[in-house]
């Protein structure tokens, strides 16, 4: 039995819910990085890392390859960052928005006084 569109989707958005693997998203948009890179940039205990890395990973948003000890994570597609840079665009729009809002409050503060 296949899952409704709109249930996916929601399972994607779950998957993205943790602010670990957005950041190592983010920081995998520049090219692949080697887990002791991330582990550096994200403050995080490495067993947590490996959780995350892994979530990534099946859900097919990461891939790792091993180059003698070290492995190297690296993002699945362009359509990962596409949806980061999508996110983004998302939140300056609203942030946009909420500036905005305050500056008319503080304006209308400054007429009452």
């Amino acid at each position: 039995m296949s899952v409704p569109l709109y249930e996916a989707k929601a399972e994607l958005f779950r998957l993205l819910g943790h602010p670990v693997r957005i950041r190592v998203l983010e920081l995998l948009q520049d090219g692949p990085m080697p887990v002791r890179e991330l582990l550096a940039a994200i403050e995080v205990e490495p067993t947590g890392l490996s959780q995350h890395l892994a979530v990534l990973r099946r859900s097919g948003m990461v891939t790792a390859h091993r180059e003698g000890s070290t492995v190297f994570y690296a993002l699945a597609g362009g359509d990962v960052a596409d949806l980061l840079k999508a996110a983004r665009k998302l939140l300056t729009q609203k942030l946009t928005g909420q500036n905005e809002l305050l500056s008319e409050l503080l304006g209308t503060e400054t007429r009452v006084r």
